[in-house]
């Protein structure tokens, strides 16, 4: 049986495979370019680079323009951390309406009743009811862990509602791979990216406690995992089952 892909399946798996066999393609890269060296020996190619210094600096200034940039943006994640440490969330206010007066009897025309004379102190008022909070509860919760031996992932992520309707993922003891073009999602399965994924942003940072709010109407029991994901290359970096606590 034919299993048709669609175009970004196809890209998705090509990107997903370049970044996950990376290391083979380093070194396949490094033993074409000392073949190449070799050949460009045996051909002369480098005496005739002496004899046109200006074309031949003009060719390793552009190689350099290319390959420099591109070599830092991947590999850069492997030394570069960044720390981030956000205040949890807090349940919000919802005020109290105050009570309405009483409708008094009588009609527009009817003469005002005076009051009635006494000697005791007028009554107060009661005091406006106070603002009843919301207490912001944790819906559900699970563990990082990495994809493989070289991407690993810790900490916990935890979907809490912090009003009736509104919900954060918050991340805590949090730690994972650095890499290029990193996004956290919510999943609808429990260990990939999905069709369906929920973005929620891009990483804030690879190791700290921080949260991100869900957009309105988004229903946290529609998706059974956070993930954060590299867009770049779409390669899952680390994943969090979530489960009801």
């Amino acid at each position: 049986m034919v299993v048709a892909m669609d175009f970004d399946d196809l890209l998705r798996t090509f990107f997903d495979s370049l970044y996950t066999y990376r290391i083979v393609i380093a070194v396949g890269t490094a033993l074409v370019a000392v073949g190449l060296l070799i050949v460009a020996w045996r051909m002369g190619w480098f005496a005739a680079a002496r004899r046109h210094p200006a074309r031949a600096g003009a060719l390793l200034v552009v190689m350099l323009a290319v390959g420099l940039p591109l070599g830092y943006y991947v590999a850069s994640p492997l030394w570069i951390r960044t720390e981030l440490i956000e205040p949890g969330p807090v349940g919000v206010v919802a005020p109290t309406p105050s009570p309405r007066p009483a409708p008094t009897s009588g009609t527009a025309d009817s003469a005002p009743t005076p009051p009635a004379k006494t000697s005791q102190s007028p009554a107060r008022s009661a005091p406006a009811p106070e603002p009843t909070p919301f207490v912001a509860r944790r819906l559900a919760g699970g563990s990082f862990y990495g994809t493989d031996d070289f991407h690993f992932g810790r900490g916990t992520a935890s979907i809490i509602e912090t009003a009736p309707g509104s919900y954060t993922l918050r991340l805590d003891a949090f730690s994972v791979r650095n890499g290029p073009d990193l996004y956290v999602y919510l999943s609808p399965v429990a260990d990939d990216y999905a069709d369906g994924a929920l973005e929620l942003g891009v990483l804030k940072a690879t190791d700290g406690a921080f949260g991100y709010e869900l957009p309105a109407g988004a229903n946290p029991n529609d998706y059974a995992s956070a993930i954060i994901w590299c867009k770049q290359f779409s390669h899952l970096f680390a994943v969090a089952p979530l489960g009801a606590v």
